[in-house]
């Protein structure tokens, strides 16, 4: 291997392990956030949580939940 190549190498992993830096930084950003602010990540859980059983209900076959349409029988 040349020189030039062992360069491009060191070059490559100094990027990657500065990528990694600011990727653990923009993590931990988060993070501080979640723990001032719990209320955000409750509803974020809370409407995966509705999504799904949504797609859990859809699986099994049942119509999709809509409280908000009401069905009424017309004889």
């Amino acid at each position: 291997m040349n020189e030039q190549r062992g360069h491009e190498v060191v070059e490559h992993l100094q990027a990657a392990a500065l990528e990694l830096i600011a990727a653990a930084r923009a993590m931990l950003d988060v993070a501080e956030e979640l723990v001032k602010d719990p209320a955000e990540v409750l509803e974020m859980a809370a409407g995966l949580a509705a999504a799904a059983a949504e797609v859990q209900r859809r699986a099994q076959g049942a119509p999709a939940a809509s409280p908000k349409v009401e069905r009424i029988r017309v004889s």
